[in-house]
């Protein structure tokens, strides 16, 4: 029984690689990756054709070895993201949205009875962007098709995920020690390694400080909820593309 689990394991990750490959050898040559029943894969004929497709084919090794792991991503992604998935159905957007008001109300209340006024505040301002984000996510996930998903529900999602933690931290001494030091320095991290180029990182730096930007409007701390709307945002945008990807190279039994 091991020895067979072990086959079929190997055997799907072989399977995956190969789509993974025809998904790349798809992007300049026709009926790569899902050939017709007909016409069959296409192959080509000519010399230079010939030279084009085995170049092709051996360019995308490189991907194939770099996107196989982003690709492992996209089915964990994909495989709770379905759970959540099934939940909205079940309960629909707006019961989605009433679990999560009687999730993070209960929270509210106990910390009422329990902690101290700004604590109750933390919590009571989380609640709100959690609730917010996680109904828009459900709401966008239902509008249907998948560049909504990807464009909408999945920033919204990550929103609902980091978002709260954040607000919370602005108002509560306790949770800011814990939230923010950490946060300013993933910043700087960011903006020394993935926005060095082109200067992005010295803009930013010149246009905003992180800890005092939103204080001439009354907003202390909203550089940080900003910070984390950038991480959202695009980390979203990444983990919907890996699971559109999942779904070509390995479409589920249901799509």
């Amino acid at each position: 029984m091991e020895r067979r689990g072990q086959i079929g394991l190997l055997e799907a990750l072989l399977l995956d690689v190969i789509r993974l490959h025809e998904t790349w050898m798809e992007v300049v040559f026709p009926r790569q990756l899902d050939p017709s029943t007909v016409l069959g894969k296409w192959k080509p004929e000519t010399l230079p054709q010939k030279v084009g497709y085995y170049l092709w084919a051996a360019l995308g090794a490189l991907p194939v070895v770099i996107g196989y792991p982003l690709l492992l991503v996209g089915f964990a992604t994909r495989f709770y993201a379905a759970k959540l998935d099934s939940a909205v159905t079940r309960f629909g957007v707006v019961g989605a949205v009433v679990v999560a008001t009687l999730v993070w109300g209960t929270l509210t209340l106990i910390t009422h009875l329990q902690l101290q006024p700004d604590d109750v505040i933390a919590v009571g301002a989380a609640s709100i962007v959690a609730i917010v984000s996680a109904g828009l996510a459900a709401a966008f996930s239902k509008v249907g098709g998948r560049f909504v998903s990807v464009l909408l529900a999945y920033p919204f999602a990550m929103s609902a995920f980091f978002l709260p933690p954040v607000v919370a931290a602005l108002v509560t001494p306790t949770l800011e020690q814990l939230i923010l030091p950490p946060s300013y320095d993933l910043a700087r991290w960011i903006l020394d390694t993935f926005l060095f180029v082109g200067g992005i990182n010295d803009i930013l730096r010149g246009a905003f400080d992180l800890e005092t930007f939103g204080e001439q409007w009354g907003l202390p701390g909203l550089g940080y909820v900003l910070m984390w709307v950038g991480i959202s945002v695009p980390l979203g945008w990444f983990l919907g593309i890996l699971v559109a990807l999942a779904n070509l190279v390995r479409p589920r039994p249901d799509a």
